[in-house]
């Protein structure tokens, strides 16, 4: 009979790692789903500062190590491999990779969520360079520097307004001529001035070598192209949850990512929790993903209890 594991977790950013080090040391023998690109978000961070317990900062791959190396530390499994296929169909639950299936009484979703970029070669290039999806993680390295946000929705206003703090003007760039954020988010937007509009531009490329020092807009009325000088770019376009493989089996919001019950990591399937970005699109800090994860374990831990169940 195939062994059938206390938890399988499924990913390995900070609410993954945090679930793997809290069931590991509740003796749950947790395996770890880690992916391809493990390490969730904060792999693609240079410098992370906000995290407690850093006073001088730490690179956000170095963090994860330390994370990984903790949760393997008190007996986490990791698979680094990708998950392709979930049965939550019926108890035990099925997780797939390419070549290995794992049986589960629990399973802990953190597959976190991708943040949307322009798709443009030089955006890449740059990425962490200069060029940002988070203006709470970045923005203090861009102090007394002219800098512009990517975007026309809350997400995009509420960056532009909380990134004046630090810079010298906000260049706020839309391919519209009006906003979609809500109301009181634009009325502060319009009443800041920090913060520039440039509407109906589309970007072109964002410009430098080996940091940003500019963007090329194109008007797409027009057609005129025209350069603006910046030392930090912040896309706000939105993020994608990686929910793929769960959907049509687990109850998902509007927007894709995951449901769970109001103070609480458990979705609509009993013995099925989920932590971090995957089902926050609130706060998306890594943090709030790592104390996500923690409440996943626990939660896990009980539930297994409520079975009956004994563990090693």
């Amino acid at each position: 009979m195939s062994l059938v594991h206390d938890v399988v977790i499924v990913g390995s950013g900070p609410a993954g790692l945090t679930a793997a080090i809290y069931c590991a040391r509740a003796n749950l023998a947790p395996v770890c789903i880690e992916g391809m690109g493990a390490g969730g978000q904060l792999m693609l961070t240079t410098e992370v500062e906000n995290y407690p317990g850093f006073p001088e900062g730490i690179m956000g791959p170095e963090l994860m190590m330390k994370f990984r190396e903790q949760a393997a530390r008190f007996g986490t499994t990791f698979i680094t491999d990708d998950a392709t296929r979930v049965d939550l169909s019926s108890s035990p639950f099925k997780v797939s990779t390419a070549d290995q299936e794992f049986l589960a009484r629990t399973i802990i979703i953190s597959t976190g969520a991708t943040a949307k970029l322009l798709g443009l070669e030089s955006e890449q290039r740059l990425f962490a360079r200069g060029v940002s999806t988070c203006a709470t993680c970045d923005g203090f390295f861009f102090r007394e520097k002219p800098i512009a946000v990517i975007g026309g929705g809350d997400s995009a206003v509420e960056e532009a307004n909380f990134l004046t703090r630090f810079a010298t003007k906000v260049t706020l760039v839309h391919r519209r001529d009006e906003l979609r954020a809500s109301k009181i988010m634009q009325e502060r937007a319009f009443a800041n001035p920090k913060i520039e509009f440039r509407w109906n531009s589309a970007i072109e490329e964002v410009l430098g070598d080996t940091s940003v020092t500019g963007l090329r807009l194109r008007d797409v009325n027009t057609n005129v192209v025209d350069d603006i000088e910046v030392d930090g770019v912040f896309v706000a376009i939105g993020h994608t949850p990686n929910t793929k493989l769960f959907e049509g089996q687990i109850d998902l919001h509007d927007n894709g990512y995951i449901r769970t019950a109001p103070n609480s990591t458990a979705t609509s399937i009993p013995g099925v929790f989920a932590a971090g970005d995957v089902q926050d699109f609130t706060y998306r800090q890594a943090i709030t993903a790592s104390g996500s994860g923690c409440m996943a374990a626990l939660e896990t831990e009980r539930y297994l209890e409520s079975l009956g169940h004994e563990h090693a």
